[in-house]
């Protein structure tokens, strides 16, 4: 079984698209071992998208990153890595495939509802960014 994470970000709980997505994550037959409302600092989000911050958008990714709550779930499956990001579909919803959770919810490539750790590196890093083990389901 490989786990990973997943964040509806702020624009998807403004939109109140939280139940949503969870109901795609269950329908694709992902398990949630662990998930919680948090609101990430600049700081925060700054050191959780550290890879980027050489990129043209970190300032801007940030800035929306902390702008309001957030949710992060920890997913467990076969191959759930690569079945979660095709679930949410390309990064830029008017590139995403239909019915992915980017076409459907996503307004532009910033504000596009879901993040998904894009590896198995990634994830063992990004998991206990917002999770200690207590909090996980075995």
């Amino acid at each position: 079984m490989q786990r990973t994470l997943a964040i509806v970000k702020p624009d998807g709980v403004a939109q109140r698209s939280i139940g949503e997505v969870v109901k795609r994550l269950e329908g694709a037959g992902f398990r949630i071992v662990g998930m919680k409302m948090t609101h990430l600092s600049p700081e925060k989000a700054g050191s959780f998208y550290a890879v980027h911050r050489e990129r043209p958008f970190y300032q801007s990714l940030i800035k929306f990153m902390s702008s309001g709550p957030c949710v992060p779930i920890v997913l467990e499956g076969e191959n759930v890595i690569e079945r979660l990001r095709t679930l949410m579909g390309a990064t830029d919803p008017a590139k995403a495939a239909e019915g992915t959770i980017r076409k459907d919810l996503a307004a532009n490539v910033e504000r596009n509802v879901i993040h998904g750790s894009d590896s198995e590196g990634s994830a063992s890093t990004e998991i206990p960014f917002f999770f200690s083990q207590i909090e996980l389901l075995p």
